[in-house]
């Protein structure tokens, strides 16, 4: 049986829990998730939209995009990006939203090309 994890956004508006099932977790540091997170890199994990499930706070959720295509799932309160679409319908959850810790950690970093010049990658990913 597969553990569940706890996840939520900053205001606790909303709430969801994900099965401790990432099939890939990256630290990525493209311009869009260094905007996001105004942080240098995000690191995130990539699951079956199947095995997420918001718990608190439904009626709260904001849709940016096609929710049948690219989209991306924030609160409508303090706007905490909770998941968005990735590939072949799978959907990516930023690490950063867990309470609890995922079993899978960042394999590789991702759009080094364009990571925060100020930011030194120290790891061996």
């Amino acid at each position: 049986m597969p553990v569940v994890l706890r996840g939520r956004c900053a205001c606790n508006a909303v709430a969801f829990e994900a099965s401790d099932e990432f099939v890939v977790a990256y630290n990525c540091h493209c311009s869009n998730c260094r905007a996001a997170t105004g942080s240098a890199f995000l690191p995130w994990g990539e699951i079956e939209p199947e095995k997420l499930r918001v718990t608190k706070g439904a009626g709260s959720l904001l849709v940016e995009g096609d929710p049948d295509a690219s989209h991306a799932v924030r609160c409508g309160e303090c706007f905490s990006r909770l998941y968005w679409s990735g590939y072949e319908g799978k959907i990516r959850v930023p690490y950063g939203s867990l309470i609890d810790e995922p079993a899978l950690k960042p394999t590789a970093h991702m759009f080094v090309g364009s990571k925060a010049s100020w930011h030194e990658i120290l790891d061996d990913l």
